[in-house]
């Protein structure tokens, strides 16, 4: 691959200029900061970012396609389907998912659920909050006699893939009989679109459950719980558990920067962190338009950690950073 010109290493330091749009599409995990970098680069580097938050699999496809500058995807693209579409990727943050639920009385983080429970309410084999599996992690908490109702995404999700990857981790008839992709046959509940959606739908339905990134949940006031860890402690859903999983990461093994953060080790760490993902066309149609893409994420990485941690994402380690900014050299023509 041809190196990048002069021009672009001018661009990743210069200031500001005259508002070029770039646009995107994709994963709604990460949309809240997206939103946040997007607002600020304008006026920090001209840069206008309009981002759709479609989904994964819409982010995918769209790129594949080439009819956006950049797709955005949590489910990581593997080296194969990367190297067929000339696609680079690169990760932007970290984040996390949680469970959600709607139970009148209930305070957030009251209840406790362990992986295997939360398996076999989306299995449809828990149907009721006042089961007594439920209830053996719940003494003191006055869990009603109310019928489950699972929310899950119907849109193509890496929030589903990231949900379900855990679920496949914590409980093997799930992995078994549904598995880990960014859509599956769910075996019980109803769909809603994109992170939004499932937000929506559980804040309306009493005795819903669904899971979100945690802006969504933070955003809109909902009702998170408490999750058993792979240590065996009942953690909340708090930055500092996020933290605690991201910093396990085993980025230097990881192929195409998709590392996992699913269920890992560490008495405080939350089990459903994942980092979410950028595909970049290594052969771009419009070689200005891909650069300042190159030229927003440069910018976030070096000024977007403190919008990122208020909205409770975590940062990429500076080392990865740097490893990426190599692959934006080497990988992608002029």
């Amino acid at each position: 691959m041809k190196t990048l010109t002069l021009a672009l290493a001018t661009m990743l330091v210069a200031g500001p200029v005259a508002a070029q749009q770039i646009t995107g599409a994709g994963a709604t995990f990460p949309a809240p900061v997206y939103a946040k970098w997007g607002e600020a680069a304008k006026a920090a580097i001209g840069i206008e970012l309009n981002y759709q938050a479609i989904g994964s699999g819409g982010g995918q496809n769209q790129i594949m396609n080439r009819t956006v500058d950049f797709g955005a995807s949590d489910a990581p693209v593997d080296g194969p389907k990367l190297t067929e579409n000339k696609l680079l990727q690169f990760p932007t943050v970290m984040g996390a998912v949680v469970p959600i639920v709607n139970l009148p009385g209930i305070e957030a983080n009251a209840v406790k659920l362990t992986g295997p429970v939360l398996a076999d309410i989306y299995a449809g084999k828990i149907s009721k909050w006042n089961d007594p599996r439920i209830a053996e992690t719940n003494a003191g908490v006055a869990l009603p006699n109310l019928a489950i109702a699972p929310v899950y995404r119907a849109d193509g999700s890496g929030t589903t893939y990231v949900f379900t990857s855990y679920l496949s981790a914590v409980s093997a008839d799930w992995k078994d009989k549904v598995g880990a992709a960014t859509s599956v046959k769910w075996p019980a509940g109803n769909g809603a679109k994109g992170n939004d959606g499932v937000a929506a739908t559980v804040k309306q339905v009493r005795g819903a459950i669904g899971y979100v990134e945690n802006a969504y949940a933070t955003q809109n006031k909902l009702t998170t719980t408490q999750l058993r860890n792979k240590a065996g402690a009942f953690v909340a859903p708090t930055l500092a558990a996020f933290s605690s999983a991201a910093e396990s990461g085993d980025w230097k093994g990881a192929k195409n920067y998709a590392v996992n953060l699913i269920d890992t080790a560490g008495p405080t760490s939350w089990p459903i962190v994942s980092a979410t993902f950028i595909l970049l066309p290594q052969d771009p149609k419009d070689a200005a338009r891909s650069h300042a893409v190159i030229k927003f994420f440069d910018w976030a990485y070096n000024n977007g950690s403190a919008i990122a941690s208020g909205l409770e994402y975590i940062p990429l380690p500076k080392s990865v950073q740097d490893a990426v900014r190599v692959s934006w050299k080497s990988d992608i023509k002029n």
